[in-house]
């Protein structure tokens, strides 16, 4: 279907383009891409009127203020379509039990969101012949504000059943294709299915945004890759997504072939949602090892910082549509059933255990009948007076591995009734058909426990109805025969592995996988006191009665909305290719500098200082060997041959080894450990820019840095003449942070009273003399200068590091302290985009060592001497 622009979906809707716009879609919005000048010809008048002008326009504008609106995506829509009779077109109602629609009604009663706005955008269930595209569009974007995405039978097929079902779903269940049979192989083309559908919703979503006003809310592992797709075309869409299944650790995730592709594309969503701090936990660790992120907390809140850009991490379990549960309990149908149901189990004095599982092979169905089976065995006091219900939901996905589970539950089942059963008496009831919800609601009452016991689950929202229907509702409790004042109980046994199981602290959790345990539980929740069993429903009850799904999605979007603040303030741009594109946001004034600028400055200024740190600058921090090449000597020494040219390598390396990588740099000033020790020339002395202190707190210090090395793989201790170092490069990431954060904590406890600091860096710990900084040097350079009446007035500082702040701060200030020229020159630059008192970046140590041969060949060229080739910074390099 031809693509269409959001203003052509609501003259569609609205019967054309010539009538009043629909009651239901308020006054046409158009998208604010289409608003800019130029764009849209007739937007650019004031409507042919004459006269109106921009107070008549600033009057109707008022007056129809857009209403807050976020668009809802998903894999597929809140909607359930029918084929007429006769097949004369299509009926389409809302599906009640979908999420979606929940979060629609719940957040518009909530009194913060009474006149929030919805679009949904997904698919249907149903395929829709492409000759009524069109007509169907029409209908749901009048009736339901819905945009539906369709797909061709073949691509939805290798993108829903293919690499969803097959690929990202069991291996966020944590399956490993460790064979054919055991979920499927990774495919390519499945792959690329994978990416042509969710680039079929970018372009869907782009036909109704409105990038400056809308939200767009992405949910589930269908659509992983889409937010890349979006920030690709809106650099500052407020963007959210919520992931609805486990996401597994690093150790199963990183199997994944396409894993950073997913990774980089969930980070160009603001706000990321999971439902437990173990799903966030193993996100947070795979962007660690896969792409060397690291988080924090900023005030309460887990956040990543990706290229300048914050992307939040929220952490709230999905809650229940309290008021549908409580409508559905009301219905006179739902007292009919619960009546039938007492007279099957209470009538006969049996007790019921519950469970309601979807037939797949995550939901432990068959461990569940064998610890009843085993609960039968080890208690026949049991036998004839416990019943299981086992409700099986048909299986979202297909193939071998659900038949195979649907042929073990029938045979378990047959195989327990044929050996307890008697007369009249039936252990298990498997129901494999499905039930009107009604009828669930109504196995939720009178059951005495409920058990869930999946081996792997997003969230299972089972529990929660289960606790709602216990609490039941004045009448229900006389169908009971239950006084309103009598306090209601309830008992749940929950599998560790399911996402609600840390809400439900009243519970008994069990690892599904032992069949004794789960077996213990059963006849433990049976055994329990009646006044125990009213104290964990109430506090079951209170919980889920506080955070239903109205909570849960007005606290993502007030998150949401929160970190998107500061979007209008930044300044962004893409950058990269395919799906590893991604956005750089920026603070105004931090620009990338402009090496034409420096090197102009360069050309017509006379007294010049350059000061360059080593390692990350002119180094790359992943080198193997470290000692600087033939050429990066060759190009220094260009730069000191130039008389007006001050150059200093300011590094924390021992002054020893400065000495042996630069031999023959005679103009090249040196500064060791962090500024503590400074030469001017080669051929001059090591002087200390602080007065010599006493390194006897090295003897407290390096015991304790020796029993971390001793406990922490990969890490080393450097001793310098004035600082010791304790690093965990080549250490397990997360196990060393850790070691690194605990290692901290203690030196600083041991060396209170010593006059010593204790600094955390990247992949390092290190303790040096207290007021030891690189700005000692920049300092100690300026008052030299000062003290010979000279005035610099062109200062280059580069840096990669927070060592490097210092020197920054120096320089940026020295204008104002009379250090430099009135009209100086000066550049303080980072290496890569991240907060900084620098004013400037470069992308890489490949950018600098490029831009110091470029200042060199011009030193070269002013004084009459052949440059050293462009590419020689490659050379350099290596």
């Amino acid at each position: 279907m031809v693509s269409r622009s959001y203003s052509n979906l609501l003259e569609l809707a609205a019967g054309g383009g010539g009538g009043e716009p629909l009651p239901s879609l308020g006054r046409r919005r158009i998208p604010r891409v289409v608003t800019a000048p130029g764009i849209v010809p007739d937007l650019d008048c004031d409507g042919g009127g004459g006269g109106g002008g921009d107070d008549a326009a600033s009057d109707q504008s008022s007056s129809h203020a857009p209403r807050e609106r976020t668009i809802i995506v998903a894999n597929q829509l809140p909607i359930r379509a029918s084929r007429r009779g006769g097949g004369g077109g299509w009926e389409f109602s809302w599906d009640e039990d979908s999420l979606l629609l929940q979060v629609k009604d719940s957040l518009r009663a909530h009194p913060d969101r009474p006149d929030m706005e919805f679009v949904y955008v997904g698919g249907l269930r149903d395929d829709v012949p492409a000759a009524e595209h069109d007509e169907v569009a029409q209908q749901l974007l009048e009736g339901f504000r819905c945009v539906p995405t369709f797909l061709p039978a073949d691509l939805r097929s290798r993108f829903y059943h293919g690499f969803c079902k097959q690929q990202l779903w069991p291996l966020f269940h944590y399956m490993l294709p460790l064979s054919p049979e055991l979920g499927g192989r990774f495919d390519r083309t499945l792959w690329q299915a994978y990416v042509s559908v969710n680039k079929i919703f970018a372009d869907k979503i782009l036909e109704v945004i409105s990038p400056d006003e809308d939200y767009v809310w992405v949910h589930d592992y269908h659509l992983m890759i889409l937010p890349t797709f979006l920030r690709k075309r809106f650099n500052r869409v407020k963007l959210g997504f919520f992931l609805h299944s486990p996401f597994p650790s690093s150790e199963i995730y990183k199997t994944l072939p396409v894993r950073e592709e997913l990774l980089r594309s969930l980070l160009n969503a603001d706000l990321i949602g999971f439902h437990t701090f173990d799903y966030a936990r193993h996100f947070l660790s795979c962007c660690g090892r896969m792409l060397g992120l690291k988080y924090e907390s900023q005030r309460g809140y887990i956040a990543l910082e990706y290229y300048g850009r914050t992307v939040t991490i929220k952490i709230l379990p999905v809650g229940v549509h309290l008021e549908q549960l409580r409508s559905v309990l009301n219905l006179p149908e739902t007292g009919v059933k619960v009546s039938e149901l007492l007279k099957q189990f209470c009538d006969q004095n049996r007790l019921m255990l519950l469970g309601v599982d979807d037939m797949d092979i995550f939901k432990g169905i068959s461990l569940k009948l064998l610890a009843f089976e085993q609960l039968l065995m080890q208690h026949p006091e049991w036998r004839g007076r416990v019943v299981l219900v086992q409700i099986a939901n048909p299986a979202r996905g297909r193939g071998k591995d659900v038949k195979e589970v649907q042929d073990e539950s029938y045979a378990m089942v047959q195989r327990i009734n044929e050996a307890f059963g008697r007369p009249g008496y039936q252990p298990v009831i498997l129901i494999d058909r499905p039930l009107q919800f009604y009828e669930r609601m109504a196995y939720y009452v009178v059951a005495e426990c409920c058990l869930v016991t999946a081996v792997r689950d997003g969230m299972n929202l089972i529990p929660y109805e289960y606790v709602i229907a216990r609490q039941g509702n004045e009448k229900l409790d006389r169908i009971l025969g239950i006084t309103p004042s009598t306090r209601k109980k309830s008992m749940l046994v929950v599998s560790e592995f399911i996402g609600c199981s840390p809400s439900l602290s009243g519970a008994i959790r069990v690892n599904p996988w032992n069949i004794d345990a789960v077996a213990d539980a059963m006849d433990s929740a049976l055994e329990m006191p009646e006044g125990e069993k009213v104290l964990r429903h109430d506090k079951h009850h209170k919980y889920v009665n506080t955070h239903d799904v109205g909570y849960w999605a007005n606290s993502f979007l007030q998150d949401l909305e929160r970190t998107c603040l500061d979007h209008s303030r930044r300044r962004c741009w893409g950058i990269g290719f395919g799906l590893r594109f991604r956005v750089v946001a920026l603070d105004p004034n931090f620009k990338k500098l402009a090496v034409e600028h420096l090197v102009s400055a360069y050309r017509r200024t006379t007294m010049r200082i350059i000061l360059l740190d080593y390692d990350g600058t002119l180094m790359p921090q992943t080198s193997f060997g470290k000692s600087p090449s033939s050429k990066t000597i060759d190009m220094l020494n260009s730069l000191c041959r130039d008389q007006n040219n001050m150059v200093f390598l300011v590094s924390t390396k021992k002054r020893s080894t400065l000495d042996e990588w630069f031999p023959s740099c005679d103009n090249l000033g040196l500064a060791a450990e962090h500024g503590y020790f400074l030469r001017l020339r080669r051929d001059a002395e090591w002087e200390t820019c602080v007065s010599v202190t006493d390194c006897s707190w090295k003897q407290i210090a390096e015991p304790v840095m020796k029993t971390y090395t001793e406990t922490t793989d990969g890490s080393t201790i450097e001793d310098k003449e004035t600082a010791i170092v304790w690093s965990y490069e080549d250490a397990d990431p997360d196990f060393g942070s850790c070691q690194a954060k605990e290692l901290h904590d203690h030196l600083e406890s041991v060396l209170a009273n010593e006059p010593v600091t204790v600094k955390a860096g990247l992949n390092h710990v290190e303790v040096k003399p207290q007021g030891v900084s690189k700005g000692l040097v920049a300092k100690r350079l300026l008052s030299i200068i000062q003290e010979n009446c000279l005035l610099p007035d062109f200062v280059l500082c580069i840096g990669d590091d927070r060592s490097d702040e210092d020197m920054f701060e120096v320089i940026t200030t020295a204008v104002q302290d009379n250090r430099l020229s009135p009209d100086a020159e000066v550049f303080a630059c980072t290496v890569g985009r991240k907060p900084s008192k620098a004013k400037y970046y470069l992308d890489d140590p490949a950018d600098i060592v490029r831009l110091i041969q470029g200042l060199a060949n011009v030193s070269d060229e002013m004084h009459g001497v052949t440059p050293l080739p462009l590419d020689a910074a490659d050379t350099a390099l290596r």
